[in-house]
């Protein structure tokens, strides 16, 4: 736990309540959890829980070394600027908006102290405590505050560190949408089951469970996804009869092409910031 850490999330939705739930007791106590957020139902549950709220931001931004920005990308310059009057040099800000490069933040920024900027890419299963998130920092963050950001998403699931701002392109298109890629998969499960002859909620449970228990024996093997994959399938058995219309079909060459669909998105939301 640190003593000293005070965070302010500006956006108390759904990603930064999950953020907190995993944060609360684990690397600061609820009290040192800061919101700022116009929906009073939403500021009422993080009061709830015992971290303080605000409509709008305050002298109380001030106290905290930590800012997590979580609102929408076409309302962050207005928030970033409404903010910035209280921002100290040191800073530590995490933006967790979707296709807003660093550089924008600089330039909203102008004529205030510079701080410390790291751009994150989480996912939805942040939500479960299961999330992965890609991380990016400008040269002007030390080690201990990049530490410190990685511990803070770190706490509702695994952290990627990339090289290059880029990078985050390939981690939007990767982990970032790729829970509704599963989604998906989870979808035609169920209508394939139901084909079948099976009840939808038999499908769906099976289903469900049958994602769920391959994603953890492919985190918890030694073993690869393809020699997992291999030791499932026995040649001319049932699940050969499948891989290989999937094959057939061109599975691997569609979730390619989709995935580099994902990171041209990104990348012109990045460009039009």
């Amino acid at each position: 736990m640190f003593s000293n850490l005070r965070i302010a999330f500006i956006g108390g939705g759904n990603m930064a309540a999950a953020l907190g739930a995993g944060l609360a007791g684990k690397l600061c106590p609820a009290e040192q959890i800061h919101i700022v957020d116009i929906n009073e139902d939403i500021r009422a549950r993080w009061q709830a829980q015992g971290s303080t709220a605000a409509a709008s931001a305050d002298e109380s931004l001030r106290a905290c070394n930590v800012w997590l920005y979580a609102v929408k990308p076409q309302v962050m310059a207005e928030v970033v600027q409404a903010t910035r009057p209280w921002m100290a040099p040191d800073t530590l800000v995490i933006s967790i908006a979707a296709g807003i490069p660093l550089a924008r933040f600089e330039q909203w920024l102008a004529g205030a102290q510079a701080p410390r900027l790291v751009r994150c890419m989480p996912n939805t299963p942040a939500l479960v405590g299961m999330g992965a998130a890609g991380l990016y920092a400008a040269d002007s963050v030390p080690q201990a505050q990049r530490e410190l950001a990685a511990a803070i998403l770190a706490a509702v699931g695994t952290v990627t560190w990339v090289e290059q701002e880029e990078q985050l392109d390939a981690v939007t298109a990767l982990s970032g949408s790729g829970p509704a890629y599963v989604f998906l998969l989870i979808e035609a499960l169920i209508a394939g089951g139901e084909r079948l002859g099976l009840k939808p909620e038999d499908a769906q449970a099976l289903a469900i469970q049958t994602v769920r228990g391959a994603a953890q024996l492919a985190a918890t093997s030694s073993e690869t996804p393809a020699v997992l994959r291999q030791r499932v399938t026995s040649p001319g058995g049932t699940t050969a009869a499948a891989l290989q219309v999937f094959e057939q079909r061109g599975l691997p060459a569609i979730v390619a092409e989709a995935m580099a669909a994902a990171a041209r998105r990104a990348e012109e939301l990045s460009q039009g910031a």
